[in-house]
């Protein structure tokens, strides 16, 4: 009889419950985008001529006096095609970018899906430059042109924001996915220049730590690559000058793991240690596609390609030893899901089935490490041995 009654109780639970589930998953965040109206007076245009934009959502309570500000992510253009061929999508000129956002994971303002940051002042900043918002140049022939002014945006975005509350922000948080997490690298220690003194200020990268690697023909695609962003936008005058000063190739300092170790504000690393697609098999490196369900499936991998991944997540700890090793005030969550952008994804940031390194989650690593002073350096065992991963693939 008491079983029953139980079974009973937790029917009743569920089905009160059932309608508050589901208005919860359809109650989505849609933020609008706002315009900044005077960025030509500062130079500041996406690749098509266009104005730069971000999308705002207030803070309240304890957190009104405190921002997070998120790059947007979206891949790069190295040359003149591509890159016009990118001023005619979203990744190039807001006309073709959606005018609302959804605001989840770490930009939710739900208390239960964001704890640690659901009240403040969250900002996404839209990407339309192609060089992780680092350069200063332009293109015309007379007949085409295109604006490379991705450090003129993201000054415009600041100045545009500083009178809207974060010139007084008494915690701030710069943050960033893909080649927006690239960017957070490119300009932690200038964005602490801009808040006051006082302000804690601190800054996380998610998949963005992208690795200097031979692919998987042995050709430094990445290293090319980023060469030519650098020389087409101008970016190198926007490099940390002790870094460029201090290798014999000035360019490197677009990677992140030679940026980092002149990085003084504090820093969180999020990234996946097998995030190797765009850096260990370009499509250039597989021609006849052999790594094409391996890219897709991680159970899908033949022991060979398991074993170069080895090597990858192997080379990627390597690069981050001395960041691990010697920073009081980093941290780091690096995990063996197959997965791009973790943050920003409401299953992977933070939920029951989350992701999780030592039995903590992404969102909870994130907030010991800003709020509680705790050393956060978690560092998963090697693929397949975590079983709370989702394996999302890019």
């Amino acid at each position: 009889m008491n079983a029953a009654v139980e079974i009973v109780f937790i029917l009743v639970l569920l089905l009160s419950f059932a309608p508050w589930l589901i208005c919860a998953k359809d109650r989505r965040l849609e933020v609008k985008m706002t315009l900044v109206q005077n960025a030509s007076a500062h130079g500041a245009f996406c690749l098509d001529g266009s104005l730069p934009a971000y999308h705002l959502h207030r803070g309240f309570g304890a957190g009104a006096r405190n921002w997070l500000l998120q790059f947007e992510g979206g891949g790069w253009c190295n040359d003149i095609p591509s890159c016009l061929e990118r001023a005619q999508t979203r990744r190039g000129s807001t006309r073709y970018m959606t005018k609302y956002e959804i605001f989840s994971g770490i930009l939710s303002n739900n208390a239960s899906l964001n704890p640690d940051f659901y009240n403040w002042n969250r900002v996404k900043i839209r990407y339309c430059d192609g060089a992780s918002f680092a350069g200063n140049a332009k293109f015309d022939n007379g007949t085409s042109s295109l604006y490379f002014r991705g450090q003129k945006i993201w000054e415009a975005i600041i100045l545009d924001l500083l009178p809207k509350g974060l010139a007084n922000a008494r915690k701030a948080l710069l943050s960033g996915c893909s080649a927006g997490g690239l960017a957070t690298f490119l300009h932690c220690d200038e964005f602490t220049k801009y808040l006051p003194n006082n302000a804690s200020v601190k800054c996380l990268s998610d998949a963005g730590f992208f690795l200097d690697e031979r692919d998987i023909s042995l050709n430094h695609t990445m290293r090319s690559l980023y060469k030519e962003i650098v020389e087409l936008q101008g970016v190198e005058q926007n490099l940390d000058k002790n870094c460029t000063k201090s290798l014999y190739i000035p360019e490197l300092c677009f990677f992140p793991q030679y940026a980092l170790r002149y990085i003084t504000t504090p820093f969180f690393i999020l990234n996946s240690a097998y995030d190797f697609h765009h850096i260990l098999v370009p499509p250039s490196a597989d021609p006849r596609g052999h790594w094409n369900r391996c890219k897709l499936n991680p159970a899908a991998c033949n022991a060979h390609q398991i074993d170069v991944l080895q090597g990858f997540r192997s080379d990627m700890l390597s690069a981050l030893r001395f960041f691990f090793a010697s920073s009081r005030r980093g941290g780091m969550f690096i995990n063996s899901c197959f997965a791009h952008c973790q943050s920003e994804s409401q299953d992977t940031w933070f939920a029951v089935d989350s992701p999780r390194v030592h039995n903590k989650t992404i969102a909870e690593a994130v907030g010991d490490w800003y709020f509680r002073g705790r050393v956060t350096k978690e560092i998963d065992c090697p693929y397949p041995c975590n079983n709370s991963c989702h394996n999302l693939t890019p």
